[in-house]
């Protein structure tokens, strides 16, 4: 992207937005002028955006003279109602977890893609790189996949729009056959991911559903290597789990 692009021709909020959002997961800071590629728009309007932004202590200058994301942030953050959805998530996790000692996942649904609320892992688990507040399309992630299936048919609409792209060679790129496979994970109750977003790992989820039952409100998964992974022995323990917490939500909400 270019500053003659779309981030050049946006609101001063829109921009800011951009600026944030260009800061990836994981990075200790940024520099500025790795943001203004990133967004396209000029340094020296990144550089008056910064300074406003660190006035409002949503970024901050790092130690290396970059920028990270500021601390305001993170207690913005704590805000959001989904934090009460981690919270009721977190012992049936944790089950999840001593049963497989595998990577385990709570998402849910954002736009068109599968946004990872919390993540618990061990030394004995795979490394990947997901984390809170990571996202994946939801067409080739475990989670995403039982989101899809379970959730209205407007979300999958939104998924074939905007395009299948192949991020693996068993990354499902047809329509058709993506359809089938939500009509599979329907079938047993749970979705499965085999090396359709990162070559070597795969996942099983379950939907969460919320107090009225009509859509899932958030997927719970066990993600870990292919050759360990497996189904007859995970799938039972994630089921069970995500209609546990769907029971749980339900009480709380009654």
């Amino acid at each position: 992207m270019t500053a003659s692009g779309p981030a050049a021709g946006r609101s001063m909020l829109a921009r800011g937005s951009a600026l944030l959002h260009a800061f990836g997961a994981g990075e200790d800071e940024v520099p500025l002028a790795t943001l203004a590629a990133r967004t396209g728009l000029p340094k020296p309007t990144v550089h008056r955006l910064l300074g406003q932004l660190a006035d409002l202590g949503l970024v901050e200058r790092g130690d290396c003279g970059g920028y990270r994301l500021g601390l305001t942030l993170f207690e913005l953050g704590q805000r959001v109602p989904y934090r009460r959805l981690r919270e009721q998530a977190l012992p049936y996790l944790e089950e999840m977890y001593e049963a497989t000692h595998e990577n385990v996942h709570l998402a849910v649904v954002e736009g068109t893609d599968s946004l990872f609320l919390d993540k618990l892992t061990g030394h004995r688990s795979m490394r990947i790189p997901t984390q809170p507040g990571a996202r994946l399309p939801a067409y080739c992630t475990a989670t995403g996949k039982a989101l899809l299936a379970y959730g209205p048919e407007r979300g999958l609409g939104a998924v074939l729009d905007q395009g299948l792209r192949r991020r693996t060679p068993r990354t499902i790129v047809l329509p058709r056959l993506l359809q089938e496979d939500l009509v599979r994970t329907r079938a047993r109750g749970y979705a499965v991911n085999w090396e359709e977003a990162e070559v070597g790992v795969s996942a099983i989820a379950a939907p969460v559903f919320g107090p009225s039952g009509a859509h899932p409100v958030a997927a719970i998964s066990v993600t870990g290597a292919t050759r360990g992974l497996l189904l007859d022995r995970i799938a039972p323990v994630v089921c069970a789990a995500a209609r546990a917490l769907s029971h749980q939500l339900a009480r709380a909400q009654a």
